[in-house]
């Protein structure tokens, strides 16, 4: 079990920067480092979570989805139990909720294997 909090959003012009944060609760018998951390976004109420980064265990494997290569940078440090995106050159199109999540395996790119959750922090870029 596993419970995530996310941190950082809020409102930046284009071009600017923001730094998200993830911080996780693990249940005992378990550690933050047996996880891989993905971000997602959701980019309307309708939509579905999207990908846009992930980190392995032990943060030595990194991908991001095309659309934030080169601006934004995913990274951890388990002795924090904490996941970062630093996001930086900001575009209309990077509004969004921005969800952290924890699943057990790397690669997985899809929300439906997360098995656990934050409640999501809004990032507003504005023109």
């Amino acid at each position: 079990q596993v419970t995530l909090i996310e941190s950082g959003g809020g409102l930046v012009q284009t071009g600017g920067s923001l730094r998200l944060s993830c911080v996780a609760s693990v249940a005992s018998g378990h550690s933050f480092s047996d996880y891989t951390i993905g971000w997602f976004r959701r980019q309307a109420p309708t939509k579905e979570r999207e990908f846009v980064a992930i980190i392995n265990s032990n943060g030595e494997k990194l991908a991001y989805a095309d659309s934030v290569k080169g601006r934004f940078t995913i990274s951890r440090d388990n002795a924090k139990n904490s996941v970062y995106l630093q996001m930086n050159g900001l575009e209309a199109g990077d509004t969004a909720v921005y969800y952290c999540g924890a699943t057990w395996l790397y690669g997985r790119l899809r929300a439906y294997e997360y098995v656990g959750w934050g409640q999501g922090t809004q990032v507003t870029v504005s023109s």
